[in-house]
């Protein structure tokens, strides 16, 4: 499981719903948890829950990038434009890119980057 720490558990969860289009396989409070394709899955904690569970950790605010979640998904453009729908900023459109995919990038409520990718066709 990837957790990305949050502002706000509800928010979050309400934009990773549209964004993922499925409903939390997890949600109670201080995490709510969705299946991701592949397997994994992604988790959203309060940043205030993470301070208690790790005194000493400072989460940060949201004008800061903190995580990546790169996805191979089919239809990447799809994907993004969902995010973008449920309020993502767009970073950058899907396009090639040098290491072999085609990727779409954007940035969620919460500051972390979200990547909609897919193999380039060789």
């Amino acid at each position: 499981m990837f957790i990305l720490y949050v502002a706000d558990q509800a928010v979050s969860a309400a934009f990773y719903r549209r964004v993922l289009a499925a409903e939390p396989v997890l949600d109670v409070p201080g995490m709510t948890a969705f299946a991701l394709p592949g397997g994994a899955q992604l988790g959203l904690m309060p940043e205030a829950g993470i301070e208690r569970l790790l005194p000493g950790l400072r989460a940060t605010g949201a004008q800061h990038s903190r995580a990546e979640v790169y996805l191979w998904v089919p239809d990447p453009a799809a994907w993004h434009q969902r995010a973008v729908d449920a309020g993502a900023f767009e970073l950058s459109p899907l396009a090639p890119r040098g290491w072999g995919d085609r990727a779409a990038y954007s940035r969620d409520p919460d500051g972390h980057v979200l990547a909609f990718a897919e193999p380039l066709k060789g």
